[in-house]
C-alpha cells in the first residue's frame, strides 16, 4: 500500500509540474500522454526490453562470477589482496560514461560492449563486499582454527566464506540495481537495439513521451530484477541461519 501511495503522489507531482510550468508536451509530457506512449509502443518497448534484459542478466552473472573469484583470490593470498585492493578503489572513481565509447570501439556495436559495461559496474561492489566479509572474522577465531590445524584454504572455506555471505548478499543487491543502468549506458553510446537505443532514437524524433515510457520500463526492469534477487537471497540466507 505504501508503494502504491508513493506512486500516486509521484504522479500527482508530475502532473502538477506539467500544469505549473506550462511546458509543451514535447518537452514535458504528462502522465496520461506517457501512458498512451506505453500502450501504443508496447511491441517496440517489449522487444527493446528483452534485448536490454539479456545484456543485463549476462553481465550480472559474469560480473558476479568475476567479483567472487577476485575476492576469493584476494582473501586466500595476501599479495594478491594487497595488489588488487587499490585497483578496486581506483576503479570506483572512473566515470562509467568514459568507458562506454572505448568498449564500443574494442567490441563493436553488438551485445558484447553492453555486457562488458554491466560487468564493470557489477563486479566491483560484489568483489569489495565479499572481500570485506571474508576479512571480517576476528583474529581470535582464526587463531583457534590455526591451532586446530586448519590451513589457509580450509579457513577460507569453513570460517571466512560462511561469515561473508550476508555482505556478499548486499553486494549482489547493489549489482542488481546497477546492472540495468550499465546496459542502458552501453546502448546510449553505441547500439541500435535496447531501451537505451530506443531512448536516443525517440529523442532524435522529438518523441519525449516515448523517452519517458522507455525510462519507466528501465525502472520496472530494475525493480523486478532487484525484487527477484532480494527474495532469493533472503531465502538462501534464512536457510543458513542468517
Amino acid at each position: 500500500m505504501r508503494a502504491l501511495a508513493g506512486i500516486g503522489v509521484a504522479l500527482l507531482l508530475w502532473q502538477a509540474a506539467v500544469w505549473l510550468t506550462g511546458l509543451p508536451p514535447y518537452l514535458l509530457p504528462g502522465p496520461a500522454r506517457v501512458a498512451e506512449a506505453l500502450w501504443a509502443g508496447r511491441a517496440e518497448l517489449w522487444t527493446a526490453a528483452g534485448y536490454t534484459a539479456r545484456a543485463t542478466l549476462a553481465g550480472l552473472a559474469l560480473g558476479t562470477a568475476i567479483g567472487v573469484a577476485v575476492a576469493l583470490a584476494m582473501a586466500a593470498w595476501r599479495p594478491v589482496g594487497r595488489a588488487l585492493s587499490p585497483v578496486l578503489i581506483v576503479s570506483q572513481v572512473i566515470p562509467v560514461f568514459a568507458l562506454a565509447p572505448i568498449l564500443t570501439l574494442w567490441l563493436g556495436f553488438g551485445l558484447a560492449p553492453k555486457v562488458a559495461m554491466v560487468v564493470l559496474i557489477v563486479f566491483v561492489p560484489v568483489a569489495q563486499a565479499l572481500y570485506d566479509g571474508l576479512m571480517a572474522p576476528p583474529a581470535a577465531q582464526l587463531d583457534v582454527a590455526r591451532v586446530m590445524g586448519a590451513g589457509r584454504l580450509a579457513m577460507l572455506r569453513h570460517l571466512r566464506l560462511p561469515a561473508a555471505l550476508p555482505r556478499l548478499a548486499s553486494g549482489l543487491r547493489l549489482g542488481a540495481i546497477y546492472a540495468p543502468v550499465g546496459a542502458v549506458i552501453g546502448e546510449w553510446v553505441g547500439g541500435a537495439r535496447g531501451l537505451g537505443a530506443l531512448m536516443i532514437q525517440a529523442n532524435g524524433r522529438m518523441k519525449t513521451d516515448l523517452m519517458f515510457a522507455a525510462l519507466i520500463v528501465v525502472v520496472a526492469l530494475s525493480l523486478v530484477l532487484y525484487t527477484v534477487i532480494d527474495r532469493g537471497l533472503a531465502r538462501a540466507l534464512a536457510r543458513r541461519g542468517f
